[in-house]
């Protein structure tokens, strides 16, 4: 019978610690707020509230903001976060832009710097890296928090890149290499991943169990929250749509298989079916305004793209259920015509009461995304934090 680890009674420190968890997220979530209402909240005694208030306050993370209404007795004493009290090192590893930036508590960008790749990859690529994060904390800033980073890519629970083929890198430590560089906690996440996650907490209040957000630019890829929570996949490797062979006797894609999705519908290969079509637009705005216009070869391009994703959105549908997929990336330029051959694909190739009950909505270009998402894994596990505006 094989060994199975059981779980130990909680030590008093990691009780302290999950307490002080639950008295900082009443106070990120519902601040203003009284120790009382917090004390009401959590079922932690007042004195305990207190202490550990104090102790926010001590570390410069909440502060006394006034008093609240009284219920008949003395009024309230409100307690608030402070919300740029910390920063957050961020970087996404784009497309064809790295963006490093500076958010504060609340995810509000303060500082941003953006270097262009042309063409950059391997070790120049990971000194770009260095070079923005020393660029950007020699800039004034609050107490960092920690490094939160969006890579393209297999990304491991260790932040290790396990392959990212645009960037040349495998089996790269980056978590641990700036671990080890800037002294920081630091985390490490597949960019899609970081955006669904930004998507779905930072979206507004009435926010979905289940959740698909795919990034569509130079590459394809999808995030995935499952009952709340990001799916990684046994081996770090959900999402990986663009990969997905929706086209056996197509063109070799960069992973050296032939016809994978983004061999059809990544914003190079849009680029490449267009000047192959005779269009002059080199730009997918361009081709947009075409399309627009009326041109009817942009339109077909267009809609070519839109139902070969369709394709892998109805796969998404069929194998997990899932009622809301959000779109963003570059491609989303391409609008209605793009959209409407995906929802029509989406829905030709997928059972019809499950395809009727999914929402496809345009998430934009989603320039911050990446950088959200960043931040709020590194929120949620340095701070214990779910993390809203």
């Amino acid at each position: 019978m094989a060994h199975t680890e059981f779980p130990t009674k909680a030590t008093h420190a990691q009780t302290r610690a999950h307490n002080a968890s639950l008295v900082l997220r009443a106070v990120y979530d519902l601040g203003p707020i009284s120790r009382a209402e917090i004390a009401r909240l959590t079922g932690l005694t007042r004195t305990s509230v207190g202490e550990l208030v104090g102790e926010l306050e001590h570390d410069g993370l909440a502060r006394e903001v006034g008093r609240g209404p009284s219920t008949g007795g003395k009024q309230p004493t409100l307690i608030s976060l402070i919300d740029d009290a910390r920063h957050v090192v961020t970087l996404d590893l784009g497309e064809r832009t790295f963006t490093a930036a500076l958010l504060d508590l609340r995810g509000e960008v303060r500082e941003r710097i953006s270097r262009d790749l042309d063409g950059t990859d391997g070790d120049a690529a990971l000194a770009l890296v260095y070079d923005l994060v020393d660029e950007l904390l020699a800039r004034p800033h609050e107490p960092i928090l920690g490094i939160g980073v969006g890579a393209p890519g297999i990304v491991d629970g260790q932040g290790t890149i396990r392959w990212a083929v645009n960037l040349s890198w495998t089996d790269l430590p980056l978590g641990s290499l700036l671990h080890a560089r800037y002294g920081y906690p630091t985390i490490v996440a597949n960019d899609s991943r970081a955006a669904a996650l930004a998507t779905f907490l930072f979206d507004g209040d009435d926010r979905p169990a289940n959740l698909v957000a795919i990034k569509v630019g130079r590459g394809i890829g999808a995030g995935l929250v499952l009952d709340g929570e990001l799916f990684r996949g046994d081996g770090d490797g959900a999402g990986e749509i663009g990969h997905i062979v929706v086209e056996p006797d197509g063109a070799e894609c960069h992973c050296g298989r032939f016809g994978c999705l983004e061999t059809i519908a990544s914003a190079p290969a849009i680029l490449r079916a267009a000047a192959a079509a005779g269009l002059p637009e080199q730009t997918l705005p361009g081709l947009a305004a075409a399309a627009a216009d009326g041109d009817e070869t942009a339109l077909a391009v267009s809609r070519a793209a839109g139902r070969a994703l369709g394709t892998a959105v109805a796969n998404l549908i069929g194998i997990l259920d899932v009622r809301d997929i959000v779109l963003h990336g570059s491609v989303t330029v391409l609008g209605e015509p793009w959209f409407d051959a995906i929802r029509d694909e989406a829905t030709r190739r997928s059972l019809g009461p499950l395809a009727r009950e999914t929402r496809i909505v345009d998430g934009g270009t989603g320039e911050d995304l990446t950088l959200l998402g960043a931040c709020a894994l590194l929120l949620t596990r340095e701070l214990g934090l779910t993390v809203h505006r």
